[in-house]
């Protein structure tokens, strides 16, 4: 005799049961978030990093919490007696002092906000202007492609340091660049997004090509759609996991070459705290105080380590079929 399984009954006004061993939908946000969240390694160094940014907002609050005095206070009182140097790490100065007196605690926790700062903006610049100039260079084709990616090769061609120098030197003299660039930190945020935007509008453009010959881009044409409407409804939105990794891929090359700059003396300028000019200053000096390279170039590594592995997370977790 055959048994009988009563079906499920559904309650009045009520949804259907779910089945037994149903696979529950997950929207593509929550996918990404699922697998970042899988990298225990991205997902630590995203935690550093915004312990990073939360430290240099709260810069002061930070240094008087620590008992440092401000980072350009020249104390001769914290010097070797006897000789006048730097001393190192102590009670009262956590990472010691620099030959000039000054706390080398502090002026890392500001440079933290330098860094970032110079970062963050010469970043956001540089990924804007290379997203338009990419898309419009692929978009339309023709003479408009070929007048741009001439250009941008032009600028490709040359050192990309080499042409930070050039342009930071150039930038730094009087007035500026223009009258409307002037010297100091608005120098290096542009002269870093004029060197780093043609990579990225360069891998927009190759992104773009691809997507325009799309079945949905021939769809919205033939439906009457304008080219402005192709652009920001269809091809932007495909754009985005690919802009959100190669920005988190620019970010950390920028800090470096902020920081390059600095060190080279054309970057951010002195009495304004920076990690690369802090190498700068202690690199004479580096046998006799340790301290004063070692504590800076950390926190350089450090963060630049952080922002690599975040930006491979994002890679890995926006792009799974393409990990090895």
């Amino acid at each position: 005799m055959s048994s009988v399984v009563p079906a499920a009954v559904t309650p009045p006004g009520g949804d259907p049961p779910a089945a037994a061993g149903a696979i529950a939908a997950r929207s593509p946000l929550e996918l990404f978030w699922r697998r970042l969240r899988a990298d225990r390694v991205a997902l630590g160094a995203l935690i550093f990093i915004g312990l990073l940014v939360l430290v240099a907002v709260l810069a002061p609050l930070v240094v008087k919490l620590a008992g440092a005095p401000a980072p350009n206070v020249r104390s001769t009182d914290a010097l070797d007696p006897t000789f006048g140097s730097a001393t190192g790490p102590s009670a009262d100065h956590l990472f010691g002092v620099d030959n000039l007196g000054r706390d080398v605690f502090s002026r890392v926790i500001y440079g933290a906000r330098v860094s970032l700062e110079v970062a963050i903006l010469a970043t956001g610049s540089a990924v804007v202007a290379g997203v338009v100039v990419g898309m419009l260079a692929a978009y339309h084709g023709g003479w408009v492609d070929t007048v741009i990616s001439r250009t941008l090769d032009v600028l490709l061609a040359f050192p990309i340091l080499l042409l930070g120098i050039g342009l930071a030197s150039a930038c730094s003299l009087g007035d500026g660049c223009l009258g409307l660039i002037q010297p100091g930190l608005g120098v290096v945020v542009v002269v870093i997004a004029i060197a780093t935007f043609p990579y990225i509008a360069r891998i927009i453009r190759g992104q773009v090509l691809s997507l325009r010959e799309k079945e949905f881009v021939e769809a919205a044409r033939s439906l009457g759609a304008s080219d402005r409407r192709i652009i920001f409804r269809q091809i932007l939105p495909n754009l985005v996991a690919p802009i959100i990794v190669y920005t988190t891929l620019v970010l950390p090359q920028n800090i470096l070459f902020e920081a390059a700059l600095s060190f080279l003396g054309v970057g951010v300028q002195p009495p304004q705290a920076s990690w690369g000019q802090m190498i700068s200053d202690a690199s004479a000096e580096f046998e006799d105080a340790w301290w004063f390279m070692f504590f800076p170039g950390a926190a350089l590594v450090l963060t630049v380590l952080a922002f690599n592995l975040v930006g491979e997370g994002l890679e890995d977790a926006l792009h799974p079929k393409a990990r090895k």
